[in-house]
């Protein structure tokens, strides 16, 4: 009987563009125009990254490491005109996908987790696992996490399909743009580390929140939630299967790595309680 009801629900979803009796929206985007904008970093914002690391860790490891060293030089580029969701995906978003397909949902073992050689302990990544392919009832407006780049694309492709428009994963230089703006700042909302304006460890409550929640740090695009919350697949690769994730997260404090220039790569199947994405939309 379950059967027969999920596969009724979806065909009415396909027919009447409704799931399971809730009629589908797109997710929200905003509009980044066409033009030029300054990417990448110079010798002067990667030392005040470092500096805002050293005082809130009390330590020097990712200068020593040179976390912030591979940046692309600071530089004016040109893109034409795209759309980007407002925030990044949800777990109720991602839901509705999991409803119209044979999809995995976001999950993650214990042995897979200890394999990945994470800092975190299993425990915190149980609590982002989903228990069947519902979304955690008390997480539907958070960000989906657990989610590898094959999953985002899935949902990109499964979103392209039941929308009739383009939507695919951000390069690295979209993404900069629509979080950064044009001039070239460090944040979303300006040149100065304000730790009340984003999802952080530093006044966050470790762990991801509902998105949307500092409309005071929008982009000048309106973008929301750009920095801390969550890190973001891109489409740009760095090596063989591995991509690069941009933005910060809850785990992170400083938060030299939360500034719009910075990023890193992360293997391809790696499903992360750090890592989510949002998506571009391709305007016609």
């Amino acid at each position: 009987m379950r059967v027969l009801i999920a596969s009724i629900c979806v065909f009415i979803s396909v027919v009447a563009n409704l799931t399971c009796g809730f009629a589908f929206e797109a997710p929200d985007v905003v509009m980044v125009k066409a033009g030029k904008f300054i990417f990448g970093s110079n010798a002067a914002e990667r030392e005040y990254g470092y500096q805002l690391d050293e005082k809130a860790y009390g330590h020097s490891v990712t200068r020593k490491q040179g976390w912030y060293d591979g940046e692309a030089k600071r530089q004016e580029l040109f893109l034409p005109v795209f759309e980007i969701t407002r925030t990044v995906i949800t777990n109720a978003q991602y839901e509705l996908f999991l409803s119209e397909t044979r999809h995995r949902r976001p999950w993650v073992g214990a042995d897979t987790w200890a394999g990945y050689g994470l800092i975190h302990p299993y425990k915190r990544a149980q609590r982002h696992n989903w228990a069947g392919r519902q979304a955690p009832a008390k997480r539907r407006d958070h960000p989906v996490v657990l989610i590898s780049f094959g999953d985002a694309q899935a949902y990109a492709g499964w979103l392209s399909v039941k929308t009739g428009q383009k939507w695919r994963l951000p390069s690295e230089k979209e993404w900069e743009k629509a979080v950064r703006g044009t001039d070239g700042r460090y944040f979303p909302w300006g040149n100065v580390f304000q730790p009340e304006k984003l999802n952080s460890h530093d006044h966050g409550p470790f762990d991801t929140l509902a998105v949307g929640m500092f409309p005071e740090a929008a982009s000048p695009f309106g973008l929301l939630d750009g920095a801390g919350q969550v890190f973001e697949w891109t489409s740009t690769p760095v090596g063989a299967a591995r991509h690069r994730v941009k933005g910060g997260s809850w785990d992170d404090k400083g938060c030299g790595v939360c500034r719009t220039a910075a990023g890193h790569s992360r293997p391809d199947f790696l499903k992360h309680i750090l890592v989510g994405f949002r998506l571009v939309r391709e305007t016609p």
